[in-house]
């Protein structure tokens, strides 16, 4: 069998122009919204404040969604690693191939993150204004890590781990191709040793993703707001859209005539993972609105009345704050709860774009009302900026499976994985 993947020139053109699509969004942001304008203060300033504003949380949007989705490919790896299962090996190329664009969109994210922070944008995060720390005991109370040098040298050590402990993963991958067909020792060896490296990876992965990178770069928007839930949230959403990516790529290689030994066993259970944290999420979402709102505590109901409005008044928010429930939960409870509809490549891929598209739109409902307050938009320039992203991953992932050979030929899981039926 044929195991190695050239990429079609529809494939090319889509990925160019989704990137050159996306480019010229963020140009036409970049002219016409001046990102270096003062901070506004106060009501009435000029226009040219507030759309720079928009320009960086657009932009923080954007970029911290699409790292966190790709990076969730690791973490799909490392746990599957440390569990002993073999049932992914088929398919374990095209989640190698999704993290790998990890350091590219890092590079991006740093460098928007650096742009705000040593930009001095008040306007996204209210904590770099000195003043403003001095007299608010809240504020002052999280100077300890909302201040300038620890979140650079945080957010630089994250990035740089996740791209570290990925690429020796991918790397370990790859060098089973190389060294043969393995006998029973050097396969124990081989095994211990991705185990070791998954396990390093999902220890700073939970010091990160599932905890104080989410604080950082998301939850401190509303520095005076806080939930201990909130980094389990972001992470179920990032990773249930990281596992729709890889049902849409085993899908479309599939329709290539790629990856012959997975199966529809294979997609059922890439679908169960879509299907579980969709509920997961959901579960995350219930229990962080419903306590905040039984409390009835002005400081913490302040978050959710600036994205859904008050029992006489409805936010600028509201649409969008249940139109992620619809997207996020109903569609995914409906659809995905049968076994077919699991195993239906058409409606997998379908549900897949629908779980990245919702998600991408709970970042925007995380992000806007803190920044942007209540004149959010959904113009080309939204809709724009996104398509940059895609097009990078796109870019990465072809790259790395037109490289690589489609299969672990020598994986001792192997056959594990062949015979695999749900």
């Amino acid at each position: 069998m044929n195991h190695q993947f050239e990429l079609p020139n529809n494939y090319k053109k889509w990925t160019w122009g989704l990137i050159g699509a996306g480019a010229i969004a963020v140009l036409y942001g970049f002219i016409m919204f001046h990102p270096f304008a003062p901070v506004a203060h106060g009501h009435g300033e000029h226009e040219t404040a507030s759309n720079a504003t928009r320009f960086w949380a657009v932009m923080l949007q954007n970029s911290v969604f699409w790292l966190l989705l790709v990076n969730a490919s690791m973490f799909f790896i490392c746990v599957t690693t440390m569990a002993m299962g073999g049932w992914q090996v088929a398919l374990r190329r095209v989640p190698e191939a999704i993290s790998s664009v990890v350091p590219i969109l890092g590079i991006v994210t740093f460098l928007v993150l650096m742009g705000i922070i040593w930009g001095g944008r008040t306007d996204i995060f209210h904590w770099l204004d000195a003043e403003a720390v001095k007299n608010d005991p809240i504020l002052n109370g999280k100077k300890g890590f909302l201040n300038p040098t620890f979140f650079t040298i945080w957010s630089a050590i994250s990035i740089f781990m996740w791209w570290f402990l990925g690429r020796k993963m991918r790397s370990l991958s790859l060098d089973s191709d190389k060294n043969g067909q393995m006998d029973q020792p050097t396969a124990k060896k081989w095994i211990f040793k991705n185990t070791v490296w998954a396990s390093l990876y999902c220890v700073f992965f939970g010091l990160s993703v599932a905890s104080t990178i989410p604080w950082l770069w998301l939850m401190s928007i509303d520095a005076h707001w806080y939930s201990t839930m909130y980094s389990w949230y972001t992470f179920a959403s990032t990773f249930v859209s990281g596992m729709s990516l890889v049902a849409i790529y085993v899908v479309y290689l599939k329709n290539k005539g790629k990856l012959e030994y997975v199966t529809e066993e294979h997609l059922h259970d890439v679908g169960k993972f879509m299907f579980a944290f969709s509920v997961f999420w959901t579960y995350l979402w219930f229990s962080q609105y419903m306590l905040i709102w039984y409390s009835n505590q002005p400081e913490e109901t302040k978050y959710f009345i600036e994205r859904i409005g008050t029992a006489g008044k409805s936010g600028p928010y509201h649409f969008l704050f249940f139109l992620n429930l619809i997207l996020n939960f109903l569609c995914p409870l409906l659809i995905l709860m049968k076994r077919g509809a699991k195993r239906n490549w058409t409606l997998l891929v379908i549900m897949g774009v629908l779980i990245i598209f919702g998600h991408w739109i709970d970042f925007y409902q995380m992000v806007m009302p803190g920044t942007v307050k209540a004149n959010p938009k959904m113009t080309l320039f939204e809709l724009g900026v996104p398509m940059l992203f895609i097009g990078l991953i796109m870019w990465g992932v072809g790259k790395y499976l037109s490289a690589n050979s489609l299969l672990m030929k020598n994986h001792p899981f192997l056959k594990e994985s062949m015979i695999h039926h749900t």
